[in-house]
């Protein structure tokens, strides 16, 4: 099925057999190449693709029990603020209306509030909102005559402020009891005029939040029959820059630590939004109600490692689990190693799949210079493209879209019905152009970042360039905790265990990056975690959580107060089973539409099963006991 070939004892021999010419490569010995015989592609050409700019307009459809963001400046980064309350589950719409936002109980004014960007009447509107019962949300609050509205007296703005301090003694920061939720780093002082700005408000009593120089950074006041809330950072800026991969230093840990920063911001704006909203129901992040979404995966990028993967993948499925195992399609022989994707892989590739695990991509060449490669023709086809890792420093003849295409073509190719969706570059390398890449190439799900870098251990959707105007249809879901950082794995055991039980407070994911290069020890460790995590956290695959994840981004939730209850107005595009639906305390399902919806239920929760489409519950107050 294969063949080894010399690229200097035998280039005509090359040429003979795959017709292609071979590229001289000085290295200490002669470098080989595996070849599948009569396997070339994958055929046509894979433009980078070019997606035009976020709308929006895309999120303004909606009813009047979402939050409402009324938009002050469509330049701005919205886009993080949409992609935020996506992840953690609070249905939205976006406007520009004024008065079409003020006939929702909860209005975010987002990016600012001032009269240059609001027109009288609007100020007026929002400054009467709270006394009225609504709960309004101002970022930036510059001018407007709202001071009054929200507790303070004076605006200071500044760079040289660094992180939020959260005064846990409010109700909607009670939950926050770990030190790193307690302080939330947002700005790098350091960065100069590059610093992220943010406006002190002085004179407020009795803030949820305080700058590290003692000023007031969200305000928090009861107004009327409403409450107002002013944030003196820009909440979306910050989520766009560590989606992006672009954290500016303020990650406090790189693995295997927690680092919740946009979390907490998440979590503040969720427990807003219940707290305004009548009978709010929010999505849940994790599927079937579990606390926490656990994904097990291997980096597979090793000589030893693809036979070792089997002795994994024996004890998972015997567990009853799938992982997702990141193979290394490495077909030529360089510094990093010898070349091992031969026919005897190829069979433990089909090994792993027929066992139920997931075979995702961890590129061609696991190159420590991945993030600095050029992009490519998108022509890049195996045989002939042969990336070639000369030393730490110099990687020859790759590209991103080659190792993107090709490692996807070979690892299709080779085991059949395969359709690869993850990937994961070597060393977590990642360019600018990897979303757009991603998109291009055919690949829905992302494990490329740290969570400590996204400052998140929610998943959260890509933008082109890593940037802040055009979202790409890939997914991010962070790695929580690896085993290459000292202290040896083994040791990290109940560090592990403790961090996952403080993901599972909120919902959060616990990505674990296993290499399969020793058995023993990271067999022992996973098994130990699995057993010490599976009654209370949701197990799978990146392929299932992701796709479960992506169904659920682009479910649309309704609530509309009946006689005596709720209905609840779903509607799902992509079909997924195990949607899980926070309710008010004191709510309980009474019947759906379709019926038999409902898998599971508790107070404050319910389980769907399998939906598509459009779906409706009915919820009633449960009576008291007598």
């Amino acid at each position: 099925m294969f063949r080894r070939v010399s690229q200097y004892a035998a280039p005509l021999v090359f040429i003979a057999v795959v017709g292609a010419v071979a590229v001289a490569m000085a290295v200490g010995r002669s470098p080989s190449i595996i070849l599948f015989e009569g396997v070339a592609g994958p055929s046509g050409v894979t433009p980078l693709a070019v997606s035009p700019p976020a709308d929006w307009r895309t999120f303004e459809a909606g009813g009047t029990s979402r939050l409402a963001v009324l938009l002050t400046d469509t330049t701005s980064s919205w886009l993080g603020i949409a992609h935020g309350l996506k992840t953690i589950g609070v249905p939205f719409r976006i406007t520009r209306d004024y008065e079409a936002a003020l006939r929702h109980d909860v209005v975010l004014v987002y990016p600012r509030i001032s009269g240059r960007v609001l027109s009288p009447d609007a100020l007026q509107a929002l400054a009467e909102f709270p006394e009225r019962g609504g709960t309004l949300i101002g970022v930036n609050v510059e001018g407007g005559g709202l001071a009054a509205v929200f507790g303070f007296s004076e605006v200071v703005h500044s760079r040289e402020r660094s992180e939020l301090v959260f005064d846990v003694n409010h109700p909607l920061a009670a939950a926050f009891t770990h030190e790193r939720e307690q302080r939330v780093p947002f700005s790098n002082p350091d960065r100069g005029s590059l610093a992220a700005g943010s406006l002190g408000y002085s004179g407020a009593a009795d803030p949820l939040a305080t700058y590290d120089d003692g000023t007031a950074a969200i305000t928090a006041r009861r107004v009327g029959r409403g409450r107002a809330f002013a944030f003196g950072i820009d909440p979306g800026f910050l989520m766009l820059r560590a989606y992006g991969n672009r954290e500016e230093g303020l990650s406090r840990s790189y693995v295997n630590e927690y680092e919740p920063a946009l979390d907490v911001l998440l979590r503040i704006l969720l427990g807003i939004y219940e707290a305004g909203q009548s009978d709010a129901v929010t999505l849940h992040t994790v599927p079937e109600g579990q606390r926490l979404a656990a994904v097990i995966t291997h980096d597979v990028d090793y000589e030893e490692s693809l036979p070792n993967a089997k002795i994994f993948a024996r004890y998972e499925a015997s567990a009853g689990l799938s992982a997702t195992y990141f193979i290394q399609t490495k077909y030529v022989r360089d510094w990093n190693d010898e070349a091992f994707l031969d026919s005897e892989g190829a069979t433990v590739l089909r090994e792993l799949s027929d066992l139920g695990m997931e075979i995702a991509s961890h590129s061609v060449a696991h190159s420590l210079q991945f993030a600095e490669l050029p992009v490519g023709t998108g022509e890049e086809r195996y045989p002939t493209y042969r990336p070639f890792v000369r030393d730490e420093g110099h990687t020859e003849g790759a590209t991103v879209l080659g190792e993107l295409r090709v490692s996807r073509f070979l690892l299709e190719t080779l085991v059949p019905g395969l359709r690869v969706v993850s990937f994961r570059p070597g060393h977590l390398r990642n360019p600018y152009s990897l979303p757009a890449g991603l998109e291009g190439t055919g690949y829905r799900f992302s494990s490329s970042v740290t969570a400590g870098n996204a400052l998140t251990h929610l998943p959260f959707r890509l933008t082109e360039g890593r940037g802040t105007e055009t979202a790409v249809p890939v997914f991010e879901f962070p790695v929580t905790v690896e085993d290459e950082r000292a202290p040896a794995l083994a040791s990290r055991f109940d560090e592990a265990v403790a961090l996952a039980e403080r993901l599972g407070l909120y919902g959060g994911l616990f990505v674990v990056l296993i290499h399969t290069d020793e058995v023993e020890t990271k067999l022992a460790f996973e098994r130990r975690l699995v057993e010490a995590l599976r009654e209370d956290a949701w197990f799978g695959t990146l392929r299932d959580f992701g796709t479960f994840w992506s169904a659920r981004d682009r479910v649309d939730l309704e609530t509309r107060a009946t006689g005596d209850g709720v209905e609840v107005v779903l509607y799902a595009p992509e079909p997924l089973e195990g949607l899980t639906l926070r309710l008010p305390v004191g709510l309980e399902t009474v019947s759906t539409d379709p019926p038999g919806l409902v898998k599971a239920a508790e107070p404050g929760m319910v389980v769907l099963g399998r939906i598509t489409g459009d779906a409706t519950l009915q919820l009633q107050r449960r009576s008291a006991p007598d």
